[in-house]
């Protein structure tokens, strides 16, 4: 069965869910402006099988749908998002544009 990412904002966390077993999650703390990432973990059995990209991947186009910010403490977040120039708008670190036309 396919991995899909669900949001369990009971647990305050993203979770990476196979065959209705938790795989890994990302936990995170969120404001009505900004999704903190704290911690992300990835099941030891699965490590190395992309859970956890898929698992940031698919907080991070949540954060992108509720018109989000994102600060990831999470080191793993963090490492993630700067190897995906996609994402680089996200981040709330990333300072403002200031180019003019």
């Amino acid at each position: 069965m396919n991995l899909q990412i669900v949001d369990a904002p009971e647990r305050k966390r993203f979770e990476a869910v196979r065959d209705g077993t938790v795989l890994g999650f990302a936990a995170y703390q969120k404001t009505d402006e900004l999704m903190v990432f704290t911690h992300t973990e990835v099941d030891p059995s699965v490590e190395g099988q992309g859970i956890g990209g898929s698992l940031v991947r698919g907080a991070l186009d949540q954060a992108r749908s509720l018109g989000l910010r994102v600060l990831p403490i999470c080191p793993f977040v963090q490492a993630w998002m700067a190897r995906h120039p996609e994402y680089v708008d996200l981040d709330y670190r990333r300072p403002a544009s200031t180019v003019t036309d």
